[in-house]
């Protein structure tokens, strides 16, 4: 390996045996799997799709540098106190873009979010423990400073736990931005002060109505061909219900009945993503709860992140007897709405033309997690007029991947700032995507350098072009 190899062979040597016992404050059933680690077989195929290692240049920046910190922390070489590991398992965007080009296979996203999840027990371990670590055992990791802490806890263990606390954090937000407080902080230079000017910029304007899920039932436009219910989640919810809105309505268009069955909240994505296996759990039980006995044809999701978590439930509780199957059966009924849309008969005669052009930005957990790549493009050229710009790199990470815009600013400002180049060399005026964060993330970059170009969701290009027709008929 390279000079990030020799920067990882630097650490300090504990043991040469795997420990098989316990660790100290560890879940064994959110160890990285061995087996996993060692389907790498080091080839490199995966560095050239790796945003962190296109970066930087270095091999501990990539996947397969990263691997071989997990498999050094799994035999008992390394600590997980290891600053390189630390550094690495945060630094990783968990885009998969590696896991789309690898062949062998790997399964990349599951070790690293079990390892992340090794080094929060760790941390909890080091808040509660008593007693010194056991020398066998991985060293128990110093807590972190109690106001990181307690932001974290009211980010996983309340605002998304709970989608009514979640919808009044929104509206606290709606009235920042529309009581002149925002164009005080940004225009005052406090943002700037507290180091929160960047981060700020991205915070999308919040809808003036949230789709929030009380059983409603909108009925399909012509005859009923399909029944489909519909995740409105967290975000999507709030800033982005006018998506959701949309989407219901191209749904309609084409035949379906669409359900928003009650008691059903986040996907579970950024608990997962972050170290909190657990909490990601409690949020798919919920999930599944709410949506197993509506006997629809489909779950339709039109976040890629969501998506991506949804399909994934039965790895997520592949440990729980009382809901592995469950949630298998759960995840089989999940469609991308771009991957139902092309799947039935599409309403194509319904659809007007719309004289702009377009260039499609790839969600990394609906290119690389999901493997959909053909079926966006496809609904673009779908509409009459509409021209379609190919972009360079269109799946390469834009940086977002969930909060990482937050915990790793730089790097991710750098992806966002090549995304949005990349996109506005194609000279297109819309840039569509299919997920909040990186809606988000690229809406910021071109406010920054104050461009007109619109981010937009291709399903409200659709929309769009379905009431135009609509409106003309």
């Amino acid at each position: 390996m390279s000079r990030g190899a020799a920067t990882v062979t630097s650490e300090p040597t504990r043991a040469r045996t795997k420990v098989d016992i316990p660790l100290v404050g560890f879940s064994n059933k959110d160890r990285p799997s061995t087996e996993i680690i060692n389907t790498c077989v080091h080839c490199g195929l995966c560095l050239s799709s790796c945003p962190t290692y296109r970066e930087t240049g270095l091999e501990m920046s990539s996947p397969r540098g990263r691997i071989y910190l997990m498999k050094a922390v799994d035999e008992g070489r390394i600590g997980i106190d290891s600053e390189v590991f630390q550094e690495q398992m945060s630094q990783c965007l968990n885009c998969r873009a590696c896991e789309a080009v690898c062949p062998s296979g790997v399964q990349y996203g599951a070790i690293l979010e079990a390892s992340r999840t090794q080094i929060e027990q760790a941390r909890d371990a080091g808040r509660s423990a008593e007693t010194p670590a056991p020398i066998t055992a991985q060293p128990v990791l110093p807590p972190r400073p109690l106001w990181q802490e307690g932001l974290r806890r009211g980010v996983f263990d309340l605002l998304f736990q709970d989608m009514r606390i979640f919808r009044t954090f929104s509206w606290s937000m709606r009235l920042y931005q529309r009581s002149g407080l925002q164009w005080f902080a940004r225009n005052s230079g406090i943002l700037k002060l507290i180091r929160m000017d960047e981060t700020e910029t991205m915070l999308p304007p919040i809808s003036t109505s949230f789709t929030v899920p009380q059983g409603q039932i909108f009925p399909a436009i012509g005859e009923r061909r399909y029944s489909v219910a519909v995740l409105t989640g967290c975000i999507m919810g709030t800033a982005f219900a006018h998506v959701h809105e949309a989407t219901i309505r191209v749904l309609q268009q084409n035949g379906c009945e669409v359900i928003l069955p009650p008691d059903q909240g986040c996907c579970g994505a950024l608990h997962t993503h972050g170290g909190d296996l657990d909490g990601g759990r409690e949020l798919a039980r919920r999930n599944i709860a709410a949506f197993e006995h509506l006997g629809v044809d489909a779950i339709v999701i039109n976040a890629a992140g969501c998506g991506s978590t949804l399909k994934e439930y039965g790895h997520l509780l592949h440990d729980d007897t009382a809901w592995h199957a469950r949630a298998e059966a759960f995840s089989e009924k999940i469609k991308d709405i771009h991957e139902f849309l092309t799947s039935i008969d599409m309403n194509q005669a319904g659809l007007a033309p719309l004289p702009i052009s377009v260039t499609y930005q790839e969600p990394c957990h609906l290119a690389h997690a999901q493997r959909i790549t053909a079926e966006p493009r496809q609904l673009l050229r779908a509409i009459p007029e509409l021209e379609l710009r190919e972009m360079n790199e269109s799946s390469l990470c834009c940086g977002s991947a969930g909060v990482y815009n937050v915990t790793q600013p730089e790097m991710a400002a750098q992806l966002g700032a090549r995304k949005v180049k990349n996109a506005l060399a194609t000279g297109a005026k819309v840039i569509a995507t299919a997920n909040p964060g990186c809606a988000l993330q690229l809406a910021g970059e071109l406010r920054r350098r104050g461009e007109e170009v619109q981010v937009r969701y291709i399903v409200e290009l659709l929309d769009e072009s379905y009431r135009r027709k609509m409106d003309h008929s």
